[in-house]
């Protein structure tokens, strides 16, 4: 179990307060905040302001991987049991592109996944704090800071309508 990151929780009713809370925080400095929401948001997503996920990086280097595995095993395939018919070449492209966009396809998607994965285990949640009940009605924000910073964090959160705040760690 990882030990717990100190900072604050807050819990708010609203979006509009959690917004307001979330640009105050990083105009003091506050950027590594944590949010928790039932659904996505365009608005918490762009007051968070994270940059674009690396994971559509693994799939182009998937699908272009899976590309070119397919059309270097299928002209290997031909050379290796080379079969003349009607006087066309050994390795011509257009029989091959099914197994290209199959490969292309499947190698991709089974590297987003491992992007994911790899991804997500990089930037792990596991130390702070949780509640249930941000996965249904309410949006929590969590700050990790020190204790010196604990009071001004919980009034920015409270002065925006936080309608709980707790201190972790």
């Amino acid at each position: 179990m990882a030990a717990p990151v100190p900072g604050v929780l807050a819990a708010f009713d609203h979006i509009d307060g959690a917004l307001d809370a979330i640009h105050e925080l990083k105009a003091s400095g506050h950027t590594d905040l944590t949010v928790y929401s039932a659904a996505p948001n365009h608005e918490i997503e762009a007051a968070i302001g994270h940059p674009v996920s690396r994971v559509r990086l693994f799939t182009l280097i998937g699908g272009l991987t899976g590309c070119t595995a397919g059309y270097a095993m299928t002209t290997w395939m031909s050379y290796d049991w080379p079969l003349l018919v009607g006087g066309k070449p050994i390795a011509s492209i257009p029989p091959y592109v099914v197994i290209m966009f199959e490969l292309t396809i499947l190698i991709g998607a089974l590297s987003t996944v491992a992007g994911m994965i790899i991804l997500s285990i990089r930037r792990s949640v596991r130390g702070k704090p949780f509640h249930p009940r941000f996965s249904d009605d309410q949006v929590g924000i969590f700050a990790p800071c020190a204790a010196h910073q604990a009071d001004a964090v919980s009034r920015v959160f409270t002065t925006h309508g936080a309608v709980e705040v707790t201190r972790e760690g």
